[in-house]
């Protein structure tokens, strides 16, 4: 398995939605400006988990992504899988690991942390922020589709209402 800076922040955004998942879809403008990730890079990201189900996307106003599955049902595991490209292989490469006195060494290793990133879940890793002061801001709810009914202001009894009553008033005054 491999570790770059792509795993790294994509579980750094999903923590970011699980966190804030009961208050609806988190767009990724808002994760950019939380996180130094820039929007181009996490569109990119979401791209790959979007298409492995860890993520839904919601479009128009008020949208965003959310999980999409529960938080202690997705694992470092799955969002690393999701996001990092298997190197690629040569035939040299291929010719040396068979002959490698330390592949078990490697493929122990290898195992035993891809054990341990399936141990550690989104929910868990949710926690543990909280624990450690995250705070979460409540965003206003906006509306979406279908919008509220302008509040009709009351007709004010004090002012005249035509030219020929504002005529009267001032001729009375």
């Amino acid at each position: 398995m491999r570790f770059s800076s792509k795993g790294r922040l994509a579980v750094t955004a999903m923590i970011d939605i699980a966190l804030r998942q009961e208050y609806g879809p988190v767009p990724l403008t808002d994760i950019a400006s939380r996180h130094p990730i820039s929007l181009s890079y996490l569109e990119q990201l979401f791209c790959k988990l979007r298409q492995n189900g860890l993520v839904t996307s919601i479009r128009g106003p008020g949208g965003g992504y959310t999980l999409g599955y529960r938080s202690d049902d997705i694992t470092v595991a799955d969002i690393i899988l999701a996001v990092e490209d298997p190197p690629p292989k040569t035939k040299r490469q291929e010719a040396s690991l068979a002959q490698d006195m330390t592949k078990d060494l490697w493929d122990t290793m290898n195992a035993k942390v891809q054990d341990f990133m399936r141990s550690v879940t989104l929910k868990s890793l949710a926690k543990t922020q909280l624990a450690m002061g995250a705070k979460i801001e409540q965003k206003p709810v906006q509306n979406r589709g279908v919008f509220k009914a302008p509040v009709q202001k009351s007709v004010r009894a004090d002012v005249s209402n035509s030219v020929f009553a504002l005529g009267h008033a001032l001729q009375m005054r």
